[in-house]
């Protein structure tokens, strides 16, 4: 009978581990199901699993724009800076005062881009140069901005975002267009020893520069007060009846501080061999519709509603090449190693050409 009682408890001590057993293992399967379950998720939020680094904003390119008052090509950059991403910033130097809001400016990529402490740019002068400057400061306060594109206010982009940042991106090099200015006689004696005539450069304002080139320009101390003091226009002839009429108006020198500044304080840093020496930005200029000898040269070429054909864009992005007279220099232009369209702009538009090429759906942004 003792025997019997002793068999039951043993019975009941392995129908209980058993339970025990039972409950425990399907414990761990579920856990072990959870656990598949949520390495499963892993791809989909991979920066809070397995020690991922977070996702790395990319360089930005600063556009830089010098303006008047208001931007009249705004709804053209409108549609260009759709396709940006966060890969841009934009700052806007106008007049002093002026500000970009609801009222002035119908793109919200322009709202409150102004910068709060510009001066005011007379043509022909060094003021241009302190505008410059300015944009600059601005720009470089932001980590990110890694080059840095000068604009007029009657520029054009030609292809779209992507395009265009792949392309001013893929070189570690500034665009300049920079050569040697040997026939014009714009350089002034009085500049040297500060400035020797073997430095002095001529060239396009419109350029784009690298972070390094960028803060020479700002903190630029002794290129600068040079072209303040020496480097100052001709006066036209519809001005001479104000000021006093030289002699001999040929032996002027007749210097535009924004066409030398850049490419003439580079070339005293020795950097031109960090340069792709041409411009981005295309500008046709007329030597000859004025019958004035002394006006010919000064303005370059504004295209107007008539001239905004596609014939106009596809001229313009068919240019593959430039020549540089004076240096006997033909600049072939590539990107990636490939050749390549030598302008990603073009300028000078009238509002009217702009917004009919937008109706044309000629330019490749609204692609």
């Amino acid at each position: 009978m003792k025997k019997k009682v002793v068999q039951h408890r043993w019975k009941r001590k392995a129908l209980s581990l058993m339970f025990v057993g039972i409950f425990f293992g399907g414990l761990l399967f579920m856990q072990t199901r959870w656990y598949t379950h949520v390495v499963g998720l892993v791809p989909l939020n991979h920066h809070q699993f397995l020690g991922s680094q977070p996702h790395v904003q990319s360089p930005k390119i600063a556009f830089l724009f010098i303006a008047r008052n208001r931007l009249p090509l705004e709804m053209v950059w409108d549609a260009f800076f759709r396709g940006g991403d966060s890969r841009f910033s934009i700052f806007v130097h106008s007049r002093p005062g002026f500000l970009f809001n609801q009222a002035t400016t119908r793109s919200s990529y322009f709202l409150n881009r102004q910068v709060n402490d510009s001066t005011q740019v007379d043509w022909g002068e060094a003021s241009m140069i302190e505008a410059e400057r300015i944009l600059l400061r601005h720009a470089l306060d932001d980590p990110l901005n890694d080059r840095f594109v000068f604009l007029s206010d009657s520029c054009i982009p030609l292809y779209n975002f992507s395009y265009t940042y792949d392309y001013i991106m893929s070189t570690s090099t500034s665009f300049v267009d920079s050569f040697a200015d040997t026939k014009e006689g714009r350089y002034n004696p009085k500049m040297h020893p500060v400035i020797p005539v073997h430095n002095w450069r001529k060239g396009s304002q419109w350029v784009v520069l690298t972070r390094k080139h960028a803060r020479i320009v700002v903190e630029d101390e002794t290129v600068l007060p040079m072209f303040q003091k020496y480097c100052k226009k001709k006066p036209l002839p519809e001005f001479w009846r104000e000021q006093h009429i030289p002699a001999d108006t040929s032996k002027l020198h007749n210097c535009i501080p924004d066409e030398h500044y850049v490419q003439t304080l580079l070339a005293q840093k020795d950097l031109e061999g960090e340069l792709t020496r041409r411009s981005l930005t295309h500008t046709s200029w007329d030597l000859s519709s004025s019958r004035e000898r002394e006006r010919r040269g000064w303005h370059p070429v504004t295209y107007k509603y008539s001239d905004a054909t596609p014939m106009l864009v596809k001229f313009i992005k068919e240019i593959d090449n430039i020549y540089y007279e004076t240096e006997y220099r033909r600049e072939w232009c590539s990107s990636k190693g490939k050749p390549s369209t030598c302008f990603l702009f073009a300028r000078k538009f009238t509002r009217p050409a702009a917004v009919r090429l937008l109706n044309m759906s000629v330019l490749e942004y609204l692609r």
